[in-house]
């Protein structure tokens, strides 16, 4: 599992690009744009201390999309050979010459392509040998058993690597690349006997090993969240407030920005449509998109259209400021596009002063949800409804865990109904933020 490296240099596949651009060009493309890649890594999976599965990848792919005045055709293939590429760019243009003109189509104008391409620290190998890995995943998972006596069986724990390079080039002179890695501790665990048992589980991603949580706070964390769901049971069916949970918190910041992304816009199957500049989050809300954070996992210079980033405000107190485009959507809805082809870039929520603890004690009573089921969200309408576990709170305490319920509302109304933002950012994703507390929500439970 040691660290390989790349099997080609960032030169080379500049190389790839160029060639597959000349090719396009002699061949009548009128335009074309290029991505060559290249994948390495490894994994290893320890259950109850034995290895479970070792793992190891190595892969690459060129995309080429050609345009013969407003038809496109896109082909891709693994084969680097000079042949193959070529093959792929004549399968390109057989599909573009029988594909109907879209007015929308094309490369993205000159003058948005990036031009500055800073060194945002994102590549950082692992070294890391087969024992190694498993002393570490085996490490993670005995501090769970540890923990607590009651952790009475295990899902494994994982260590995994990756590192990927990459460029993009296309036929207006835009070229650029660059390497990144993500690496990753994991374990979950369950708690309890027969039919009382609870799994939880934890884990850490970083483009940094040296930034990983140390294994052994993974496994006991792990530990701690399984334990904690003993003994769980229903709560009545009612509508009271919900503090979603930090790494959930991050998962309803990416379902507003699903809702507010060109594709659903052009279509008019968001409940978003028309909403820029409106209210759309409470005002205690302020979003940002920071797409030069060193090391950030949503972090580069350019999108996938090329088109140079920046760092702006998305939400400004609960006010939308702009959406999530690409070259393509924006044209579809006459408007310019924000870098986000791709999707978002670093999006972080501003923290409020209210810890976990405080925001239970202003919560009152209602519900802690650690965990979702299902993807029962409507984005035409906002609908949401899920299976949801974990906490019930009465007088500013947690009382018991909850199990086997629903949880249902709004999106709309959940995002403008949000009354306070914690400080408890867990930064291991491109969306941060802390605990939310929605004011209202309607649970369905016995």
């Amino acid at each position: 599992m040691s660290a390989n490296g790349f099997s080609y240099s960032q030169d080379a596949l500049r190389e790839i690009a160029s060639d597959i651009l000349k090719y396009a060009r002699d061949k009548g493309a009128t335009a074309c744009e290029t991505d060559v890649s290249e994948g390495v890594g490894a994994s290893v999976a320890v259950r109850r201390s034995e290895v479970d599965t070792i793992e190891y990848n190595r892969d690459k792919g060129i995309g080429v999309t050609v345009y013969v005045g407003q038809q496109r055709g896109y082909a891709s293939s693994s084969d680097f050979s000079p042949t193959a590429l070529r093959a792929t760019v004549d399968a390109a243009l057989s599909i573009a010459r029988f594909t109907a003109a879209d007015e929308y189509a094309g490369l993205a104008d000159p003058e948005l392509l990036a031009t500055e391409f800073p060194d945002l620290d994102l590549h950082h190998p692992w070294d890391l040998s087969v024992e190694q890995a498993i002393d570490l995943a085996r490490e993670c998972e005995t501090a769970a058993f540890e923990r607590d006596r009651r952790v009475s069986n295990s899902e494994g724990a994982n260590v995994s690597r990756q590192e990927s390079q990459f460029v993009s080039a296309n036929s207006l002179g835009f070229m650029g690349g660059y390497a990144t890695t993500r690496h990753s501790v994991s374990c979950s665990v369950i708690a309890g006997e027969g039919d009382g048992m609870q799994r939880d589980y934890w884990y850490d991603s970083q483009r940094d090993a040296a930034d990983l949580e140390a294994a052994r706070h993974i496994g006991q964390t792990a530990a701690d969240r399984a334990v904690a769901r003993l003994n769980a049971r229903r709560v009545p069916t009612g509508e009271v407030p919900v503090i979603f949970e930090a790494p959930l918190a991050a998962g309803l910041i990416g379902s507003f920005v699903h809702a507010a992304s060109g594709g659903a816009l052009y279509r008019k199957s968001t409940f978003l449509l028309d909403s820029l500049g409106k209210p759309v989050f409470s005002p205690c809300v302020n979003i940002s998109e920071r797409a030069y954070i060193k090391k950030g996992l949503g972090s580069g210079p350019f999108d996938d259209d090329g088109v140079q980033t920046r760092d702006r405000e998305v939400i400004v107190d609960g006010v939308l400021q702009g959406y999530f485009l690409s070259v393509y959507s924006a044209r579809k809805l006459g408007m310019q596009t924000t870098g986000n082809g791709g999707g978002a870039h670093n999006l972080l929520v501003a923290p409020g002063t209210d810890d976990f603890d405080a925001l239970v004690r202003r919560m009152g009573r209602g519900l802690i949800v650690t965990e979702l089921l299902g993807h029962g969200i409507n984005y035409l309408t906002g609908d949401y409804s899920r299976g949801a576990a974990g906490f019930w709170v009465e007088n500013g305490q947690i009382a018991h865990p909850v199990e086997e319920i629903t949880i249902a509302g709004n999106l709309r109304d959940m995002l403008l109904g949000i009354e306070a933002v914690g400080s408890d950012v867990h930064r291991r994703g491109a969306k941060q933020s802390g605990s939310l507390l929605v004011n209202r929500m309607t649970i369905a439970g016995t």
